[in-house]
């Protein structure tokens, strides 16, 4: 039977759908464009294992902004070093998986090689849209219990994942609410749907960011923050009188950073990138949504900067992430794809607020116009 050269799949053939999968994976990945291997991407991606003496773990590293004066004119150098405060985050890795099953039966080789493309891409869009609402949900300190648009996830197997744990809420002086004239401290129940964005929101954000060093990332020597904002966010900014006074469009620059592409606009020393993966609280049930009563549709835009997101990405080359059965006698087939995926929000002292907080992101809540409320 035709349906043997399924079963009989070569290691290396294996391998081949493995990366191919993966890399269309990342091609439809909206973070995708935010990575980097250095502590100055929006979302360091770490690839390998680091052995240390508790064994082998996913690791990055954090390390702040000096902050003495240093040494003048003749004065005595050694000794007057400044140490350099540093440390290493760790990333939990777990293994995410999906398998797809045909119901028909295999009755020649053409049919073998459809079922793989159209498995492939089934899986390759699964994988991406997965890798990017927990991205989202972990740069928003929202639990994998919910969806981003607020609703219950239900049946689920990530809120058992190994990295859900270190999920966690925005930290205070990196959490704000937008109540339509102001940035105040954050607290989703005072907001009203008066609390419309507006373009006065991202320059007092950008000031604010700028004010509590949160690290921007840098392109050409200029310095630039990430927003990442719910379709209904941007349209409203739209509408302001002042957007379009402060407005550039991002494609004028020119600019081959990968953070550039796809963004919608650029404003201020912000890039705006708009998605609906952005949390919201339109899938919400009426009363767990945001505001006095819990009736008010909301989003958490996020600002980013340098190292906001630790993203582990590992490939493990004595393992095939590609696997294939046959079920009933032969006659049908499945495929299953797997990969090893962290993520965390790293979490650092700062010494100019004096305290733990989250290390590149700022989160704002606000109302959601055109949301249907």
């Amino acid at each position: 039977m035709a349906v043997t050269n399924f079963a009989a799949l070569q290691p290396q053939s294996k391998t081949y759908w493995s990366k191919k999968v993966w890399t269309e994976a990342r091609d439809e990945m909206f973070v995708n464009k935010f990575l980097g291997d250095g502590t100055s991407a929006v979302i360091q991606h770490v690839t390998e294992l680091t052995t240390t003496e508790k064994g082998t773990q996913a690791l990055m590293a954090m390390v702040a902004d000096l902050v003495g004066d240093g040494v003048t004119g003749d004065n005595w150098r050694e000794g007057n070093e400044e140490e350099m405060t540093s440390s290493w985050q760790e990333i939990n890795i777990d293994l995410i998986s999906n398998q797809v099953r045909d119901k028909g039966k295999l009755s020649n080789q053409q049919s073998v090689i459809d079922f793989r493309k159209m498995a492939k891409d089934r899986l390759a869009f699964w994988l991406a849209n997965r890798v990017d609402e927990l991205a989202i949900l972990t740069l928003s300190g929202i639990s994998y219990s919910f969806n981003t648009d607020g609703s219950a996830r239900v049946g689920s197997a990530f809120p058992g994942l190994s990295f859900a744990k270190d999920v966690s809420a925005p930290s205070p002086k990196r959490y704000l609410t937008w109540d339509g004239s102001n940035l105040i401290p954050g607290d989703n129940a005072s907001i009203t749907t008066a609390g419309v964005p507006k373009y006065k929101m991202i320059v007092d954000l950008i000031a604010y960011a700028k004010t509590h060093y949160i690290r921007p990332v840098t392109a050409n020597g200029k310095k630039y923050y990430v927003l990442l904002v719910q379709p209904g966010t941007l349209a409203a900014l739209k509408m302001d009188p002042l957007w379009q006074n402060g407005l550039t469009n991002a494609g004028v620059r020119g600019d081959q950073n990968p953070w550039f592409t796809g963004a919608t606009v650029t404003v201020d020393g912000a890039i705006i990138h708009e998605s609906n993966m952005v949390y919201s609280t339109t899938g919400a049930a009426a009363g767990s949504k945001w505001g006095a009563g819990g009736n008010i549709n909301g989003t958490r835009t996020l600002l980013l900067g340098a190292q906001a997101l630790g993203f582990a990405d590992i490939e493990q080359p004595e393992r095939t992430a590609w696997v294939e059965k046959l079920f009933d006698y032969d006659s049908k087939m499945g495929i299953s794809v797997d990969r090893f995926v962290g993520f965390v929000k790293p979490k650092f002292y700062s010494t100019h607020d004096k305290s733990v907080e989250d290390f590149g992101v700022v989160a704002v809540d606000h109302y959601l116009p055109n949301s249907g409320q």
